[in-house]
């Protein structure tokens, strides 16, 4: 029999296999994912009034990598020791006070952004089908700039949200997930074979 059938509480795919884990492992990879997305958040070209950094680049990744569910918990993480005063946020900035102004609607949208890309890779939207890994960190890019963008239209208005907070990011976020769905297609080589290990 060649059909193999994936249980609908685990992952189609996960490199990490982090599902399979201990919760220890898992506490384990939430610390390292905040670690990771800490030294994206520093990676930042100034642009006003939203720089642009590398942080979707590392959301969507963990997404992918994680699953849904522990990377959104990972990128919450993240955005709660920055909001607590740890120095993680892009540029190395903290307090809550980013979470109000004009970076607040992208900020909010990471969580769900990871959460998105990570239930598409659980689909077969991975490093097996480079593709369609691709088309998720797409996707889960568009997502944070369309959710960032209406907050901010609601502080400048629409036009200029779209002018400054939507149209400089489509080329670096295109260009992030090509990356995304390369770092995958990395992690897919080196992955068992799972029908060769049910046989």
């Amino acid at each position: 029999m060649t059909d193999i059938t994936f249980s609908s509480s685990k992952p189609s795919f996960s490199p990490l296999r982090l599902q399979d884990r201990s919760l220890g492992w898992q506490a384990g990879a939430v610390v390292l994912g905040t670690f990771f997305l800490a030294l994206s958040s520093y990676i930042e070209v100034p642009m006003v009034p939203v720089p642009v950094t590398m942080q979707t680049f590392a959301v969507t990744l963990i997404g992918a990598l994680y699953g849904w569910r522990l990377g959104a918990i990972t990128i919450t993480a993240w955005l709660v020791e920055g909001a607590v005063g740890f120095p993680v946020l892009a540029g190395g900035a903290a307090g809550v006070q980013h979470f109000l102004g004009p970076t607040g609607g992208y900020l909010f949208a990471f969580p769900l952004t990871g959460a998105l890309v990570g239930w598409l890779a659980e689909r077969g939207w991975n490093g097996n089908r480079v593709m369609l890994a691709f088309a998720a960190m797409v996707l889960g890019n568009l997502a944070c700039l369309v959710l960032g963008t209406a907050w901010l239209a609601a502080m400048i208005g629409a036009e200029q949200a779209i002018t400054f907070g939507f149209l400089p990011f489509i080329v670096g976020g295109l260009l992030k997930s090509a990356l995304g769905a390369a770092t995958l297609k990395l992690f897919a080589g080196n992955k068992t074979n799972p029908a060769k290990t049910a046989s």
